[in-house]
């Protein structure tokens, strides 16, 4: 159905992707995986035709014959979107602000079918409700603001499947997403693709979702393919060793700082924290939705705790809550014994570090990454050598010196992460708060990342709360671990007794839900 031959993307005189030459044939699966900043991403633009402005693409992107590449862009809009879908690595960013739900899905079908808005939202109803945001809970009106990041990346969804394109491309379509809402996006892709006979080019970094869903794998490395052919061959024999060394970090698990008796740091009692619904919502529900309902928790001394649960269970909520960012409607939230609220001193907020879901979002794009990492230094006063601990804080998190200059849309999603963890370290908080710190990170960079938590928390005495949909990451770098269901708190304790002997069902549904990257030992060696 598509091919690419010889596919080359440049910027300048810089070579950026080169020689990448790929099959997608119709009810097949291809996987295309790397570590951040490899290619892939600008890969998939290339195939769609939306490099940004100062790139140029070359070789061929093969359409049932056609090369996509010579065509004006007028006919590249009437292909995109009926012919190629494409969902991207950050809903925030791909919806639009000022339009509802329904009308951004309802717009691709009114473009292209020439639909009447009545039926387009009604179609639009549809494919939300295919992708797990049914009625009456998700209305048409609500705007991406109002979703968690695992909603948003289902709109997100919805509008590239709305015409059931013959190629979709998916730019790490589970990252922001919990294990269970995961699942049901994945077998949703698997019955796209087999019942509707399209392609689909999956870009991600979690080789278990790779060896569960794809049927053949590509090997991107600085920018070129390195190595590829069916799943289940490459895992079991690759020939490269960047190969050898993606799969290694898949399976990696960080040395665990084991903390003994230490005083409690965090202590949350009760906390409520309600929502008015929006207008349009069914008028049988309440009108107000409770996200944190009577939630008690206890964070100690240089303690790693994990908060785990399904995409708008409440845990982002309570994130905030702590961080003294939203207001609660009850209970009471103190960091070593002092109240937590939304007009915290200079002093007490500094205490606190955050990492948001969102890397792009929480950033000014018109500020230096300097001056972005410097952020926090408001709260303290900047220190005589201020620029050399930013410096410092970057190196840590494995970004060169010499991003100081740059802007943050000059960066890929994983490095904007390790940019957003830079900031929050610089002023050695005594907690820090990380909301699904390493979700858009690749696997190598996950592994430093979470050995750099480790020995942060080992050196600086630091605590950690981390919100994760990650059960795997949560195992490797939390000494005990909440488990979050519709704003309350059903099971906790230790990590491990907890992930391997859960007594929730609800536990047992997430766990059940976790792929797993399943290689036998040895078999590369």
């Amino acid at each position: 159905m598509i091919q690419t031959r010889e596919l080359g993307v440049t910027l300048g005189r810089q070579i950026l992707v080169h020689g990448v030459t790929l099959e997608l044939a119709p009810g097949r699966i291809t996987a295309l995986v790397g570590e951040s900043g490899s290619g892939k991403s600008l890969t998939a633009l290339a195939v769609a035709g939306l490099l940004p402005p100062g790139m140029a693409a070359s070789g061929e992107v093969l359409l049932q014959g056609e090369n996509l590449l010579t065509l004006p862009e007028r006919a590249l809009c009437q292909i995109r979107g009926q012919r190629i879908g494409m969902i991207f690595q950050e809903p925030m960013t791909a919806l639009n602000p000022l339009m509802s739900i329904g009308e951004q899905v309802a717009e691709v079908l009114r473009q292209h079918r020439g639909l009447e808005r009545k039926a387009a939202l009604a179609e639009a109803r549809a494919r939300l409700d295919r992708v797990g945001l049914p009625a009456p809970r998700f209305p048409l009106g609500l705007y991406p603001h109002q979703l968690s990041g695992g909603q948003r990346q289902r709109v997100a969804i919805a509008m590239a499947i709305a015409l059931r394109p013959d190629l979709l491309i998916a730019d790490e379509p589970t990252t922001a997403l919990d294990v269970t809402t995961q699942a049901r996006i994945l077998d949703l892709l698997r019955d796209l693709v087999r019942d509707e006979g399209m392609a689909l080019l999956m870009i991600t970094h979690d080789l278990a979702v790779v060896q569960g869903l794809a049927d053949e794998v590509a090997v991107m490395k600085r920018g070129s393919i390195v190595e590829q052919g069916p799943v289940a061959q490459v895992f079991a024999r690759p020939t490269q060793t960047y190969t050898r060394k993606l799969i290694d970090a898949a399976r990696h698990v960080p040395r665990l700082v084991l903390t003994g008796p230490t005083a409690p740091l965090l202590t949350v009692r009760g906390v409520i924290r309600d929502y008015p619904r929006p207008r349009g919502s069914d008028a049988t529900l309440p009108p107000r939705l409770r996200a944190v309902d009577g939630v008690d928790l206890t964070i100690h001394e240089r303690e790693s705790v994990g908060l785990v649960g399904e995409s708008g269970c409440g845990k982002s909520t309570l994130a905030r809550a702590i961080l003294g960012l939203d207001r609660v409607q009850g209970g009471s939230i103190q960091l070593d014994g002092q109240q937590v609220g939304t007009t915290l001193p200079p002093a007490l907020r500094a205490r606190m570090g955050a990492v948001f879901p969102d890397p792009f979002g929480s950033f000014d794009p018109r500020w230096t990454v300097e001056r972005l990492v410097a952020e926090p230094f408001h709260l303290t006063g900047r220190p005589a050598d201020w620029r050399g601990r930013v410096a410092e804080a970057l190196y840590d998190v494995g970004i060169t010196g010499d991003a100081m200059s740059r802007h943050i849309h000059e960066f890929s999603g994983g490095q904007r992460q390790r940019i957003a963890l830079a900031r929050a370290l610089i002023i050695r908080p005594s907690l820090i708060v990380l909301d699904e710190a390493v979700s858009a990170l690749d696997l190598r960079v996950r592994a430093q990342i979470l050995d750099l938590l480790a020995r942060l928390r080992l050196r600086h005495g630091l605590a950690y709360l981390f919100v994760s949909h990650d059960l795997g990451v949560v195992r490797q770098i939390t000494d005990r671990v909440l488990v979050m269901q519709a704003g309350r708190i059903v099971e906790e304790g230790v990590t491990a007794a907890v992930l391997e002997n859960p007594a929730h069902v609800y536990t047992r549904t997430l766990l059940a839900a976790t792929p797993r990257l399943s290689i036998r030992e040895n078999a590369h060696i």
